[in-house]
């Protein structure tokens, strides 16, 4: 019985040790310089790459932005993007200075936490010119819980300054859209 312990709590000990990344095995001789192999040293830190990704480098953008232009001056394009079943959009204009709009979210019944609104502008041969934004972001300050969440959103995007007098039509569309 008590060989019967001994051995238990030895194996005990030898697995506790191989599952804190000790080992039981007799130490390296003195004198003896080599590292351990890597596969056999446990590491602290989770693979968290993903060799087939790329990561992205900077903000989102829309596919069809490149051709997207309205076929007349002063009218306002859609940019298809990978919410568009989520909203529906408002009366969007165009002035040649900035496009003025709105949407309304019909996915769900929740509080708006992030939206980006990407607006392309173009010349008169419907080359892309420019691109610029509007976000949103929730602020908590200003969230209160005493009623419906706001299901529409309106926004404003200028013309960038570089752009001003070039553009002549623009499109829309959004890279970005999170609700509760």
């Amino acid at each position: 019985m008590h060989r019967t312990a001994l051995t238990l709590a030895g194996l005990a000990t030898t697995a506790a040790l191989a599952l804190s990344g000790c080992s039981s095995a007799e130490p390296e001789p003195a004198g003896s310089s080599a590292p351990a192999p890597a596969s056999d040293v446990p590491s602290p830190v989770v693979m968290t790459e993903f060799p087939d990704l790329a990561a992205p480098t900077g903000e989102p953008v829309l596919d069809g932005i490149a051709t997207a232009a309205p076929s007349r001056p002063g009218t306002v394009g859609r940019i298809p993007g990978p919410f568009d079943d989520r909203f529906s959009y408002g009366k969007v204009t165009f002035d040649g200075r900035q496009v003025t709009g709105s949407l309304d979210i019909t996915s769900d019944v929740s509080d708006l936490l992030e939206l980006q609104v990407l607006a392309g502008f173009y010349d008169a041969s419907g080359t892309l010119l420019g691109t610029a934004r509007f976000t949103h972001h929730l602020e908590e300050s200003a969230h209160h819980d005493d009623g419906p969440p706001s299901e529409h959103e309106t926004f404003t995007i200028k013309v960038p300054r570089k752009l001003a007098g070039k553009a002549v039509s623009a499109a829309v569309g959004v890279p970005v859209l999170v609700n509760e």
